[in-house]
């Protein structure tokens, strides 16, 4: 069973104060050596523009729980929280059209 996890991040002021190239840079390390990039699709997305809960959304699918929870512990100990750069507001997991398991099937 695949999952979709929705990380809800804001970004600090330490991140928004790193050249655009170093932030770059320092996500796509981070991707890389936490093993989420290998867990299945990751996709970003920007929430700033339309609210203040967070400023932006990691979302990664994946049916490899152990390698979340590993991959989870990493991020954790990098530098884009451990610095912190950015606030993990929420962990959101998600089973995509997970209503239809309990929708009663066509006659």
């Amino acid at each position: 069973m695949t999952l979709t996890f929705f990380l809800l991040l804001r970004a600090r002021p330490e991140w928004l104060a790193l050249p655009r190239d170093q932030r770059n840079a320092l996500g796509a390390e981070v991707l890389a050596a936490t093993g989420l990039a290998g867990l299945g699709p990751v996709r970003f997305f920007d929430a700033e523009a339309f609210g203040t809960q967070c400023s932006d959304v990691l979302m990664v699918e994946t049916a490899d729980l152990p390698g979340w929870s590993r991959a989870i512990d990493r991020l954790r100990d990098s530098a884009l929280l451990s610095v912190p750069y950015f606030e993990l507001v929420a962990i959101v997991p998600a089973l995509e059209d997970g209503f239809r398991r309990y929708a009663p099937e066509a006659a």
